[in-house]
Formats: structure tokens, sequence, C-alpha cells
């Protein structure tokens, strides 16, 4: 059964999707060598030093891989064509360590940072890497803190703002499409420029599906999304089909 399920994979159209991902990158290659060279490994090695592993943070322990997560970063900010854009101003939602706002900025962009503040190792390697960021948690229908800024792409890489509670067999309580749609509104009415983008990107979920249900798929279409794979791309104009290509 897993291997019928492989294949079955391997000829999908979310693979067929991810290979053209891959030659857009690769017809414009960057060097993450050159970007990983602005960053001081000593004084990353030492903050690992202050804040030792934890046990149960298995995934806030691998933020400390330079190297990893900047490759990846210059993935997500390739396939928004941020490498090779005229300068933007950008709002990660969610923004960790600030790996992808420094590659945003080694491209001529500037980009301020939210999230919460719950994890010292974050707080020091942003510090490190100079990422300006604001202190705050995201909650279904609340709106968002007044950043007194307006940018033209505002992002969300690994998205799990969305999950409330977990039930103790381990599955998530997630928002609803109304919570999505108070979301996005939010966003476009008091953080996007009029020609602004939100990018929304997302895990799969624990059995290896899509995030995107029947019921979310509809949800996202009906704002107006274009989705590609694990994102949802969203223009300021609901009416409008925002491209990744930016023009």
């Amino acid at each position: 059964m897993q291997l019928s399920r492989k294949f079955q994979k391997l000829f999908s159209l979310d693979a067929a999707e991810s290979l053209w991902e891959h030659l857009c990158r690769w017809t414009h290659p960057v060097s993450s060598r050159r970007i990983l060279g602005t960053i001081d490994r000593d004084e990353l090695e030492r903050l690992r030093e202050r804040y030792p592993y934890r046990p149960n943070a298995r995934r806030i322990n691998a933020y400390e891989d330079a190297t990893y997560w900047i490759d990846r970063n210059v993935e997500y900010a390739q396939d928004l064509w941020l490498d090779r854009t005229p300068p933007l101003h950008i709002l990660d939602l969610g923004c960790g360590a600030g790996y992808f706002l420094y590659v945003c900025r080694f491209f001529g962009h500037e980009g301020l940072g939210l999230d919460t503040d719950e994890e010292p190792l974050f707080r020091g390697i942003t510090e490190l890497l100079n990422v300006r960021r604001v202190v705050s948690r995201i909650h279904p229908q609340v709106p968002l803190p007044d950043l007194e800024e307006k940018f033209n792409l505002v992002t969300a890489h690994r998205v799990c703002f969305h999950r409330v509670a977990r039930a103790a067999n381990g599955e998530w309580s997630e928002w609803a499409p109304a919570d999505w749609r108070f979301f996005i509104e939010d966003v476009r009415a008091r953080f996007l420029k009029p020609d602004g983008r939100l990018l929304l990107d997302f895990n799969p979920r624990p059995d290896g599906s899509s995030f995107f249900t029947s019921e979310l798929r509809a949800c996202f279409l009906s704002e107006g999304a274009r989705i590609f794979r694990s994102k949802a791309l969203l223009a300021t104009d609901p009416t409008d089909r925002p491209r990744f290509k930016q023009t």
C-alpha cells in the first residue's frame, strides 16, 4: 500500500508543480553560501550554548541549523520572485527565528516580523540577524495589532497559528472558514497596499494530505486565492487573481 501511494505521489499534479518550482529556481540560481557568509556563526553557536536543547522542543531546536534554514528560505523567496524584483516592504507573520526576512533583506527588501516571544532561541537569533519584530499572538476573529504600516507583501510560512487546541489523541482543532475570512479581510483592509499580496503556506496534514480540505479550498477560492501546492496567494482586491511572479 505504501509503495502504491509513493507511485501515485510521484506522478501526481503536486509532483508536476514541484518540478515547475525547481525549474524556476534553477533558471535563476542564488548562492545560499553567500548569504550564510554574512552571519556570525560563532555568535550563533554561543546562542546554542546559552539556550541548550530542550527534549520537548525538537522543532525549535532545529532552528539553530542556519545552513538548512537559509537554503529553505531562499526557496521561499525565489518562489515569490523576491530575488529579482524591486524593493518591497514585507510583513512576515510567525517569523520565528527571522531567517526569511534576513534573506529578503539580502535581496534588497525591508521587512518586519510578528511572532510570540515564548522561545528564547528565536529572540536571540532575530537579534543576531537584526530582524525587526513585533511581539503578538494571532487569535481567531481578533484583529492583528496596529502596526501603523502598510506592506507590499504579507507572508506566513509553515502556518500554525490556525491551530486552536490539541485533543488527547493528538488531533488539532482549527480555524473555521469564517475565521479565515475574518483574518484575510483584516489583512487586506489594514496591512496591504493597493497592489499588495498575502501569501499563506501550509504544512501538510499528519497523514500527508493537503491542508486544503474541500471546505477550506472552497473558502480560499471564494476569497480570490490562487492555490498552488501548499500555498494560497491573495491580492488586496478580492476580484484580482494575483501571480507569484511579480512583474
